[in-house]
């Protein structure tokens, strides 16, 4: 009988990030090179253990000739390109990005469970975010505290989609989706039914850990107490992508 097929082998590729010589297999992600090697740059919808979203913009750098900004969450390396993740265009850029997230939804560190543990808060910080130059919406969004455990408040949430791909992609509950357009998309649980209503919700409380902001939190948390636990998600990933 024929043996198994031969993998195909991955190839390594040589490029150039902030003036850095690296290397890594040409199947690897910028963002996930940055990572290995401690180059920093800010993502809200990227996580470790994921599939790539590319939905929150802020991981976008420059690569040399080419006009256009590129996702690092979702771009792969190539031979020889030299790629930017510091710039005054890039800095420029992700400062207008977290602004439009705070003024999008009623972001309110200061009595926010999450106050003080929340990655929104601090991009802001690092980005120098500290008033808003453009109006906020006046839009109010519900807040779901029918489940016993957990609570949903949309007018923190930032759309990264975290929920909804860790319940799809982890727990395989498939209780999360994403309803509306533009401006007025929500997270929905199931069938837009209240969280305790739902048939598919395990309650296993990864939607809650892997969430950047407050939008969901446990219940009985009260102002800046809410902290994640996300030290699931590597060892998850590696299972079920070994390498």
């Amino acid at each position: 009988m024929p043996g198994p097929a031969s993998q195909p082998k991955v190839r390594v590729v040589t490029f150039r990030i902030d003036d850095q010589d690296l290397s890594a297999r040409e199947d690897e992600t910028l963002i996930e090179v940055c990572r290995e090697h401690r180059i920093p740059i800010p993502s809200l919808c990227y996580l470790e253990g994921l599939s790539a979203w590319g939905g929150c913009r802020l991981c976008m750098v420059e690569i040399v000739g080419q006009p256009r900004l590129a996702a690092a969450c979702s771009t792969r390396v190539i031979e020889g390109m030299e790629v930017r993740t510091d710039t005054e265009r890039l800095r420029r850029y992700r400062r207008t990005l977290v602004e439009l997230l705070f003024a999008e939804r009623a972001h309110v560190c200061s009595v926010c469970v999450s106050n003080g543990h929340c990655e929104l808060q601090t991009l802001a910080q690092r980005c120098g975010v500290d008033h808003m130059r453009m109006p906020r919406r006046t839009v109010s969004y519900p807040v779901d505290s029918s489940h016993e455990m957990f609570r949903l408040d949309h007018d923190r949430c930032i759309l990264c989609t975290r929920c909804v791909r860790v319940c799809d992609e982890i727990e395989g509950a498939h209780t999360w989706d994403v309803m509306g357009r533009g401006s007025d998309c929500r997270v929905i649980t199931d069938m837009a039914q209240p969280w305790v209503e739902s048939e598919t919700c395990t309650s296993c409380g990864k939607c809650v850990q892997v969430c950047p902001t407050g939008a969901l939190v446990k219940q009985g948390t009260s102002v800046g107490e809410m902290v994640k636990d996300q030290h699931f998600l590597p060892i998850l990933a590696r299972r079920r992508h070994p390498r």
